[in-house]
């Protein structure tokens, strides 16, 4: 879905002509190519709950081995993509599908309200029942508010509410949140994962400003404390999870600090992407690239730069200081960091 994620994307920033220099010829290419991906996708949303499997063959469909369980954020993170298309298409196959995959997942939330990490796709059995907002969940919640925004449709606005009241209430621990059982709400993870970040600029977006900015100091003191963000710190310890001390340029961080800015125009947090771009510019930085930290306490490195790091964290935090720029107002983000 990333790569359909950036046809459509691109589709749209030509047909709309608001790149300079302006395309020239273009005839729609890539809406053509979006499209005949999103067919061969929809192969994986024939399942009993209409909760897509977690692989697709494009050629021959899904794999004769291909598992049954998936995460919430595989399963629930086509909203944008899928939608626009059927939008843009006139096709509303696609959007019907990542419908019925996002309200599969949220009809099946527990009786307090939260969602599980994993959950097999065709008996819609939770397999995995810690419920949280980073790793595994993250982009399901931030999509049921972006596709309110960018749609206009309540039902989206609904369900994010209902979610974040239980996320409140259940895993919020001011200023962090921790992952708890689904189904009682009992603590199990007191872990700050990377893939939270996202969640103080998904508040900043639908309101919540205060808890948002909360939050996000505290995430900033750790980046502060390793000039990085682990991809685990342990809040009951204060220090790195075992196994956890990469930072892979991840944007969660960059993401929420540029909504901040956006909502609030409080210069503290054009501060906090200064501390982050000189963070990752002497840290990280090599002769061909920027490098992934192997460990934010030895900062020894890793031979590889993932693709988020231009298409995400270097584009937010280029975003936030260029205050002018025409996508920073009218344009909705997808988790891919595509406008």
């Amino acid at each position: 879905v990333s790569t359909q994620s950036t046809w459509v994307s691109a589709h749209m920033i030509y047909t709309m002509k608001v790149v300079d220099p302006e395309p020239v010829n273009y005839q729609g290419g890539l809406l053509s190519l979006a499209s005949d991906l999103g067919y061969r996708l929809l192969k994986a949303f024939e399942t009993p709950t209409g909760i897509p499997y977690g692989t697709v063959n494009f050629k021959y469909g899904i794999p004769p081995d291909e598992t049954e369980v998936t995460s919430t954020a595989s399963g629930g993170t086509f909203l944008l993509e899928f939608t626009l298309l059927s939008r843009l298409t006139g096709d509303e196959v696609f959007e019907n599908a990542a419908k019925r995959a996002t309200y599969g997942l949220f009809e099946r939330r527990s009786s307090i309200g939260l969602v599980g990490a994993h959950i097999n796709v065709s008996s819609g059995e939770w397999t995995h029942k810690d419920a949280g907002i980073g790793a595994s969940i993250d982009s399901f919640y931030e999509y049921m508010f972006k596709a309110y925004i960018l749609f206009r449709d309540y039902d989206y606005l609904y369900m994010f509410n209902e979610s974040a009241q239980a996320i409140l209430k259940y895993l919020y621990k001011p200023p962090w949140y921790i992952e708890v059982h689904m189904y009682n709400g009992a603590p199990v993870w007191p872990v700050y994962n990377s893939l939270q970040g996202f969640w103080p600029g998904t508040q900043a977006l639908s309101g919540n400003v205060q808890q948002a900015k909360e939050t996000i100091r505290a995430m900033h003191g750790v980046w502060r404390r390793y000039g990085a963000v682990p991809e685990g710190f342990n809040l009951a310890q204060g220090k790195v999870q075992p196994g956890q001390a990469s930072y892979p340029l991840r944007p969660e961080l960059a993401e929420s600090v540029y909504y901040l800015y956006r909502s609030t125009l409080d210069p503290v947090f054009l501060n906090m992407g200064r501390d982050i771009i000189y963070a990752i510019d002497t840290r990280a930085r090599t002769n061909c690239g920027f490098a992934t930290i192997h460990d934010v306490e030895t900062t020894t490195l890793e031979d590889r730069m993932e693709s988020f790091f231009l298409s995400e964290t270097a584009k937010y935090l280029y975003l936030l200081f260029d205050v002018n720029n025409k996508f920073n107002t009218g344009y909705v983000f997808t988790t891919e960091g595509h406008p």
